[in-house]
């Protein structure tokens, strides 16, 4: 039988009361990866992780790490380490009496200590501050310095929660680089919830979609980015344009759905024998695969879907631009494109476009909820 790192079993968390914080959460975690948590705020993904952690009780199913049931074993006895927002760096003590203490509290021997200390200090280039205290630190500094703590009791697994959002933008994305190829070189799993999604996409194996205490989808960055799994990710993940309908057929590899610019395509996110014709649907787009051309200055292309519309601005960032075109069922949407791409094709303010995709690169959902 396959043995994994971590797998949540239906686990759950009722507060007294009966407030759900998390619902029957399913998760297989392999050996040495890197798994993200994303979602609002109140989804459920902190409270996930410290049951992960011992630090909340579980309500209901079962949590094993490496096939062992920790289900109901305290915190302290758990092969973890824990990395909070706030590092709660002791500011009486140096960096190398921080990183020490975790290791004086389980009664490892000086010798012992000694080299674990010095093995971490130098993997994560803490050297020069070795002797120093929390008030000379910089912020990059301290986060090495709360990583350095939690990885020098050699857990089996790495919990993070936001251990980033106190770092200002340049930092963070440093950082963010440095945690990954530290978590590659030491081979060991990482559970990282954050609520920022550009993060959990550019550093998760998988990533977790949580919405009010529900898994909504776990899939890898790029197809979660561009094959969300219901309308909730559609609208959280991205820049996606929406189109809402109703379904008028499916395939295992192709749905229409009727909206109100007529029969628009894609693939399904869904089992063809699961939907009805009539059923609510929407049409997802990332919006970089949207081409926006000035109305009538490419020849009709049976290939693509379309749809048309007017700019009623266009914000330009750097090389990227941010088109608003205002469709005609009175909708408007906002685009992002590379500023060049749309140079020369009478894309201007006031001017009507034929905004136009492939149907391969549109995904269909079945909307449950209500349209935005």
């Amino acid at each position: 039988m396959k043995q994994y790192d971590l797998e949540l079993l239906k686990i759950g968390k009722v507060y007294p009361g009966g407030n759900v914080a998390v619902e029957a959460f399913d998760l297989q975690v392999e050996p040495g990866e890197f798994i993200s948590f994303v979602g609002p705020s109140g989804c459920g993904k902190t409270t996930t992780l410290r049951m992960i952690a011992g630090l909340e009780d579980i309500t209901s199913g079962k949590l094993l790490i490496r096939g062992k049931d920790y289900t109901h074993v305290p915190a302290e006895r758990r092969p973890t380490a824990t990395i909070f927002q706030n590092y709660a760096i002791f500011p009486h003590m140096t960096v190398r009496e921080n990183i020490g203490f975790g290791l004086d509290v389980r009664g490892i021997g000086t010798e012992e200590k000694r080299r674990r200390v010095g093995a971490i200090i130098d993997k994560l280039h803490l050297g020069d501050v070795a002797d120093a205290k929390e008030t000379s630190l910089s912020g990059g500094q301290k986060q090495r310095l709360a990583l350095a703590r939690g990885l020098v009791t050699e857990p089996d697994m790495l919990l993070l929660d936001e251990p980033l959002g106190a770092l200002d933008a340049n930092l963070r994305k440093s950082i963010q680089e440095e945690l990954k190829l530290l978590q590659r070189s030491l081979n060991i799993t990482f559970v990282f919830v954050t609520h920022a999604q550009s993060e959990a996409l550019s550093m998760g194996d998988r990533v977790v979609v949580m919405n009010a205490g529900r898994v909504e989808q776990i899939s890898a960055p790029f197809e979660l980015y561009t094959r969300p799994k219901s309308p909730f990710v559609a609208r959280f993940i991205g820049r996606n344009s929406l189109f809402s309908g109703t379904l008028a057929g499916a395939g295992n590899d192709r749905a229409v759905v009727e909206t109100p610019f007529g029969p628009l395509q894609g693939t399904p996110a869904f089992q063809a024998s699961e939907a009805k014709s009539g059923s609510d649907a929407m049409v997802v787009v990332p919006s970089e695969y949207v081409e926006i051309d000035g109305a009538g200055s490419r020849a009709a292309d049976t290939s693509f879907d379309t749809i048309d519309g007017v700019v009623g601005s266009i914000d330009r960032v750097g090389q990227l631009a941010y088109p608003t075109v205002a469709l005609d069922d009175g909708r408007s949407l906002r685009l992002e494109t590379y500023a060049d791409k749309i140079a020369g094709r009478g894309v201007e303010p006031g001017g009507r476009v034929t905004l136009r995709w492939r149907p391969a690169r549109a995904t269909v959902v079945l909307d449950q909820q209500p349209s935005a």
